[in-house]
């Protein structure tokens, strides 16, 4: 039989992230590679008791069909959250639960979104590097993608001024995936102003914006111009990814499409999941566990900072000291490349991802992304120094 292959297909290509993670399975490889939240923060007990509770309680709606907009508890609640989180940061957004949509994990609204707004062709803007997972979910639909740089203090606006023609700018302005980088209130407020001067619309992902050691970022930007922006959330780095719970909040313009799409995909995330997980949030739980995965994910950073301080010492690699969220990105000296780096480093029992995946074109290829979430204190200790035998050794030839 000959199949034939639709031409998106052809740009489909297996995610690198997952690839090196088949790696980091055999004995004795300590992994900085996958983007994995910790397992110690999974909140196995509530869970139980949420699952036990639904099923007693509400079990016949938790296990049938449900509406695709979402279960309306959960819908609510996240309306809630985002309003009372964007207040406290000095811009108020009064997000109705109507423009809410529940999506089987964040990457299905990348998917949602790319759907409806993405043809043949058409420009889309991202960062330089961006996340990897939203250009897999991109490039089906034959973008041009177009990357913006950016600084210190996040994108830089004047470089975004020259595509006034994009059909959107995707962005993650917390504790970026790959880099660990924030956008400043300056920046931000520049962003939104400029995006609103071109009528260019935003996407805005914040899967990390919870995740801050010691300050809250700045209010997000989509509660500065809510018409202009798509906003999406997930539940995947707060409670746990398994479950594949995320969420958008939508202009009402187009909240419609992106409800169609969702009901071809797969007509509702599912229900039980959504029901549960909306019982543990109740009494508002969020508020006494998500410090309790902030203090871990520091102490780690911590941790892998101080051991790049101590063992990298005159390699040439410079890195970023992150404020939050779960990665650090390094920047090797000259022309060394990540990729050829990498199997030198998991010989002597280490992994990473290397930086080159991030970037939708012109790739970095001295860069590359450490995640500190899931090793321990001691095996960060050991792996960075790994690490940093492997670079000596690639630097001797």
């Amino acid at each position: 039989m000959n199949w034939t292959l639709a031409r998106r297909a052809e740009r489909m290509n297996p995610s690198v992230i997952r690839e090196i993670l088949k790696v980091t399975e055999k004995p004795g490889i300590i992994s900085f590679a996958g983007g994995l939240p910790s397992p110690k923060t999974f909140p196995i007990d509530a869970f139980a008791k949420a699952c036990a509770d639904v099923l007693a309680n509400d079990g016949h709606a938790a296990l049938q069909y449900a509406a695709s907009e979402g279960y309306g508890p959960l819908r609510e609640f996240v309306a809630q959250e985002l309003n009372r989180q964007s207040t406290a940061a000095g811009v108020p957004w009064p997000v109705d639960p109507a423009q809410v949509l529940i999506t089987t994990g964040s990457q299905q609204a990348l998917d949602l979104i790319a759907k409806v707004l993405i043809d043949t062709d058409s420009t889309v803007l991202v960062e330089r590097p961006t996340y990897l997972g939203a250009l897999q979910a991109f490039t089906p639909m034959e973008p041009q993608f177009v990357s913006v740089g950016s600084d210190a203090e996040g994108v830089d606006v004047d470089e975004l001024k020259q595509h006034p023609s994009a059909r959107f700018f995707y962005v993650l302005p917390n504790f970026q995936n790959p880099t660990g980088a924030s956008m400043s209130e300056v920046r931000r407020s520049a962003l939104s102003a400029e995006a609103a001067r071109l009528g260019l619309p935003i996407v805005e992902d914040n899967p990390y914006g919870d995740l801050w050691f010691d300050t809250p970022p700045p209010a997000p930007l989509t509660a500065r111009n809510r018409d202009g922006y798509i906003y999406m959330g997930s539940f995947s780095k707060t409670l746990a990814p398994g479950l594949r719970l995320g969420y958008l909040v939508a202009p009402k313009a187009l909240y419609p499409k992106l409800l169609q799409a969702k009901q071809a995909a797969d007509l509702h995330t599912p229900s039980f999941n959504q029901r549960m997980v909306a019982k543990v949030l109740e009494g508002g739980f969020l508020d006494g566990h998500v410090p309790v995965i902030r203090a871990l994910y520091k102490s780690q950073c911590e941790a892998m900072l101080a051991a790049l301080d101590k063992d990298f010492s005159g390699l040439g690699v410079s890195w970023n000291k992150p404020a939050g969220g779960m990665f650090l990105w390094l920047r090797l000296p000259g022309a060394m490349r990540a990729v050829d780096l990498l199997p030198k480093a998991v010989d002597k029992g280490v992994a990473f991802v290397p930086g080159s995946a991030f970037y939708a074109e012109e790739p970095q290829h001295n860069t590359l992304r450490l995640s500190f979430v899931t090793a321990s204190v001691e095996q960060i200790a050991q792996g960075v120094s790994a690490l940093a035998a492997a670079i000596r050794e690639m630097k001797a030839g």
